[in-house]
């Protein structure tokens, strides 16, 4: 009976204070060209904040909205101060901040920008934060993949049924493009002394079209039918890619019935295969997270190098901004020789702290080609938003990333079964073709880290990661699946993913 109460009161409290929880929602617009405003900074009182997307968009969750000002803070803008509880405005028009000359550096030598980058080089270990921290963040990563060419020319099949028209058929059906987008909101416990980090995964959601995966089943399955048909248990298939080759031997289950995979064993794969996928959302999430946050320019094994290698680059300094009450520097910085990136760096004028850059690469940063497959990443561009912290260092407080590449492959295909235990020849079948494909992938991460705080080691050793962890699926976007969390707004594309009828 006490659980009983206690359960019931748990969901009363929970009910209260999710309906107690306000909604604030706006688009922020410059107020020259009426353009939106992307990352700025929408702040409470107690610090406690979001970060509006790449329109501008912005929406907080607050408990109590009486005695709470808003107060919205980006590069170069005048800082804006509103009270939460007389906000009303879908619209919130920030002012450009004019800088006068006379204003800077009033008692500071005026440096070059190759000076400059110097200078943040000397600052960089006492800048950025290298302490055990524990950070609350929100993570969404956006695929897209294209198929931009998917030919199979069936030069030879001696199984009747693995012809061109079926073949075709199976081209047309897959889909030419495919989006998938994860979201989690979590705690990332990082040791910047061991390197080493572990998540501690709060929400997650996965938001794709499940219907790929029953075509592929589906294919699968036409596939398996047409071999059962043909193919003997007991061979084995030779297959051959122009001068590569290599001799498979065929799994019994292939020949299975679906009843018998629904034998205990099997079902306790598919459970152990559950376990399996479940831990590596985690890792693969906390990796990508990680990756994200270290491999910046402040990594001496970045290869975002406009710092660490400033012999490759060209400075210039093009003005001063306003972030917050600082100046800070806006240098730009383009190839001199073989360097990869072009962009603009934001840097304290007082500690040397890039605050924020925006990068994209001006030519392909892998390519090659051999044999008939190739490969070619030809874009990486995004912004890194940095904050100082009590102690005066600078934690990542916002990350943006934009990767595309192309994979192909146009080579000629032979699979022939064997078999060593008939009479005669041993080549039982044979199929000859002709491949060609061209992929297109693209993905897109979106970091937001509302607070870092510093803790010990021990609270880092001591804290267990559940591996367990599933994300929910969602066949469409749902606005309502982030009520009552302070998490970044989506961009019109996810707005609009819908599995279509």
């Amino acid at each position: 009976m006490k659980r009983t109460y206690t359960f019931f009161f748990c969901m009363a409290y929970l009910s209260f204070s999710v309906s107690a929880q306000e909604t604030l929602k706006a688009t922020i617009l410059d107020s020259l060209s009426q353009k939106p405003v992307p990352f700025a900074t929408i702040s409470t009182s107690n610090n406690f904040g979001v970060i509006s997307n790449e329109n501008g968009e912005f929406q907080i969750n607050l408990n109590n909205k009486n005695d709470i000002s808003l107060t919205i803070q980006c590069l170069g803008y005048e800082n804006k101060s509103i009270s939460a509880s007389k906000f009303k405005d879908s619209l919130i028009i920030l002012r450009p901040k004019s800088i006068e000359l006379d204003e800077i550096l009033v008692s500071n030598k005026h440096y070059t920008a190759e000076e400059i980058i110097e200078k943040v080089k000397e600052n960089l270990l006492q800048n950025y934060s290298t302490e055990v921290t524990k950070s609350t963040l929100f993570s969404r990563t956006s695929f897209n993949t294209k198929m931009q060419k998917q030919v199979i020319d069936i030069e030879k099949s001696s199984i009747p049924e693995l012809n061109q028209a079926f073949i075709d058929s199976v081209i047309h059906s897959l889909p030419k493009s495919n989006d998938y987008h994860i979201e989690l909101l979590a705690n990332l416990y990082t040791n910047n002394t061991s390197h080493s980090e572990k998540l501690d995964v709060i929400k997650a959601s996965k938001l794709y079209n499940k219907d790929t995966e029953i075509n592929l089943k589906s294919f699968e399955t036409k596939l398996r039918d047409i071999a059962q048909k043909h193919i003997k248990r007991d061979s084995y298939l030779k297959i051959k890619s122009g001068w590569f080759g290599t001799k498979e031997s065929i799994d019994s289950s292939f020949f299975e019935t679906e009843e018998a995979k629904q034998s205990k064993s099997l079902l306790d794969e598919q459970e152990t295969d559950e376990n399996t996928r479940k831990e590596l959302f985690l890792m693969s999430n906390k990796q990508a997270i990680s990756n994200l946050i270290n491999e910046s320019f402040i990594s001496e094994k970045s290869d975002l190098n406009f710092i660490h290698k400033s012999n490759k680059y060209e400075y210039q300094l093009l003005d001063y901004a306003f972030l917050n009450d600082d100046f800070v520097y806006k240098v730009s910085f383009t190839p001199k020789r073989s360097a990869d990136y072009q962009g603009i760096l934001y840097i304290n004028t007082d500690d040397f702290a890039v605050v924020r850059v925006d990068y994209r690469n001006v030519k392909d940063l892998r390519s090659f080609s051999l044999l008939g497959f190739s490969f070619k990443a030809f874009q990486k561009e995004g912004t890194l938003i940095y904050g100082k912290n009590e102690d005066r260092s600078y934690s990542l407080r916002f990350a943006e990333n934009t990767q595309g590449s192309n994979i192909g492959i146009k080579r000629p295909l032979k699979i022939v079964e064997k078999n060593k235990n008939t009479q005669g020849r041993r080549k039982q079948n044979e199929l000859v073709s002709d491949i060609h494909f061209i992929l297109s992938s693209f993905s897109k991460q979106v970091l937001v880290v509302f607070e870092t705080d510093m803790i010990s080691e021990s609270e880092f050793n001591n804290f267990k990661e559940n591996p367990r962890i599933k994300p929910t699926y969602l066949p469409k976007y749902d606005p309502n699946f982030w009520a009552g969390y302070n998490v970044i707004e989506p961009n019109q594309a996810i707005k609009d993913f819908k599995i279509m009828e």
